[in-house]
């Protein structure tokens, strides 16, 4: 009991002394922080003091330099202003001077103004007495001799307005010949085509005139059997070994001439070999007409016609018109249509098909009333042809085309029809042609002589040169030419050429 009572009492005291310990330990740790504290405090102090001192010192070098800058800005301003006062200062002397020099010059002026009056006074005075006595040497009144003088100034004028007049159209002549020459003549060059030469073949040569009494056979029956399997007129005459083939129709005497010239190179002539010849002479010209076609439509270069178009075109190769075949025309002015539209930038496609198209019609006009251009361009426009090229067709004859490729097609058929050679005229209208032309030169005042030459291509006109000056001719060719496109109908075009010649003779004795 004791033992533990002491053990006890042991324990309270270890306690008691340990709590002792720790509160003075504690003590003594706070004092330390405490004096740790105050340790930083008065360090923190005497930074903040620092960096107080140095911040108003920097505010006051700041503050220095400001006003340094701005005392350095306001001498400037006042040097400133003073060189903007002397400146200003001698605009002042400048406008004062200015100002008398003005003074000075506006009394001069009105000087020499009052002078001027006093001189015009005199000069009216001495104008009217110079006229008053121009009046007296040439009898003339005023009025008449500025009547007079306008009438020499007016044909002074005329005369010089008729010199420049040629001169410009001279120029003008030039210019327009040379650049339609260069167009036509590179369409008709890069064309290159042949001169149409073939003619409509309507004679069939016999060896002997012994075979008519063939052809004609027993009781005419091979004569009969001929034109019905044909459908041409067989004409047996006089003609020396030679028989006439008869037809509305270019394609059946075709047919007919092939058949005939096979029958009379074989000899067998009978209506079996008749019918069987004529059939297969037929088969054979259709199939040249699809080959004519194809190869006009290669020639051109023209794509997407009905296979129908195509053998109306090469049914043109036997018809012909003015001696000129007419497939060949076809290709000529397509070709030569094609050309002119790359040329002028037009289209080229509608023209060039235009072209190679326009005379479609006559391959069945003798089937079809109406002219071939309405009737081309009625078959084109049944095929799906575009309807600016079934306007070009049907428009090739008019004045007025609707389009510039119906201009062109038209242009490019005049030219294909009226150059050398591609054309035959009867004897009766060239001479009419030609006496028409004389007509129309001989109607003007002047005129001594004329001729038409060329083939009606040139008229040459002889004028009398006491009454026609070289003025006077350059206009009456000009009149002359206009006439002639007023009251004549011609293919192409025609020279007007105007001759003043003056003669002096004398004899020697």
């Amino acid at each position: 009991m004791t033992s533990v009572i002491v053990a006890i009492v042991a324990v309270l005291i270890g306690l008691a002394a340990g709590a002792a310990l720790g509160f003075f330990g504690r003590r003594i740790l706070s004092r330390k922080r405490y004096e740790a504290a105050q340790a930083d405090a008065s360090r923190v102090l005497e930074e903040a003091g620092e960096q107080k001192r140095s911040i108003i010192i920097e505010a006051k070098e700041q503050a220095l330099g400001i006003r340094s800058a701005s005392e350095a800005e306001l001498r400037e301003r006042r040097s400133e202003l003073k060189r903007l006062e002397r400146r200003l200062s001698k605009r002042e002397e400048k406008l004062d001077r200015r100002s008398g020099n003005l003074d000075r010059r506006e009394r001069q002026a009105v000087e020499h103004e009052s002078t001027n009056r006093l001189r015009e006074t005199e000069l009216e005075d001495f104008k009217n007495k110079e006229i008053e006595r121009l009046e007296n040497l040439s009898n003339l009144s005023m009025e008449e001799a500025e009547a007079r003088l306008l009438r020499r100034a007016e044909e002074d004028i005329q005369h010089e307005i008729l010199i420049r007049y040629r001169d410009y159209e001279d120029h003008a002549k030039k210019e327009a010949e040379d650049k339609a020459r260069n167009l036509v003549a590179q369409a008709v060059q890069r064309l290159a085509s042949e001169v149409v030469s073939e003619i409509t073949v309507t004679t069939v040569p016999l060896p002997s005139d012994d075979m008519k009494g063939r052809l004609i056979g027993r009781e005419g029956r091979n004569i009969r059997a001929i034109e019905r399997a044909t459908g041409v007129d067989l004409i047996i005459d006089d003609t020396p070994e030679a028989v006439t083939l008869s037809c509305f129709d270019p394609v059946r005497r075709e047919i007919a001439r092939v058949a005939l010239t096979r029958l009379i190179s074989d000899g067998r002539i009978h209506p079996a070999r008749i019918e069987e010849t004529v059939n297969r002479s037929e088969k054979e010209v259709w199939d040249t007409i699809w080959k004519s076609g194809e190869e006009a439509v290669f020639q051109t270069g023209v794509r997407g016609l009905h296979p129908e178009v195509v053998k109306l075109l090469g049914r043109l190769k036997y018809r012909f018109s003015y001696g000129e075949n007419v497939l060949l025309h076809s290709i000529e002015v397509g070709n030569l249509a094609g050309m002119m539209a790359a040329e002028m930038g037009a289209n080229v496609k509608v023209a060039k098909m235009g072209g190679l198209l326009h005379d479609i019609g006559k391959a069945v006009s003798h089937e079809v009333e109406g002219p071939h251009a309405e009737i081309g361009a009625a078959a084109a426009a049944k095929f799906n042809v575009s309807r600016a090229v079934c306007a070009c067709i049907g428009e090739h004859h008019d004045d007025h085309p609707s389009s510039v490729e119906g201009f062109i097609v038209a242009a490019a058929d005049a030219i294909s029809a009226a150059r050398p050679g591609a054309r035959r005229d009867t004897v009766e209208h060239y001479v009419k042609r030609l006496e028409a032309l004389e007509e129309v030169a001989r109607s003007f005042d002047g005129v001594e002589k004329c001729y038409a030459i060329q083939a009606g291509r040139e008229v040459r006109v002889m004028v009398r040169p006491e009454k026609v000056d070289d003025l006077m001719a350059t206009k009456m060719a000009r009149d002359i030419a206009n006439k002639v496109e007023e009251t004549l109908v011609y293919p192409g075009q025609i020279k007007v050429t105007v001759i003043r010649e003056s003669r002096k003779v004398e004899y020697a004795r």
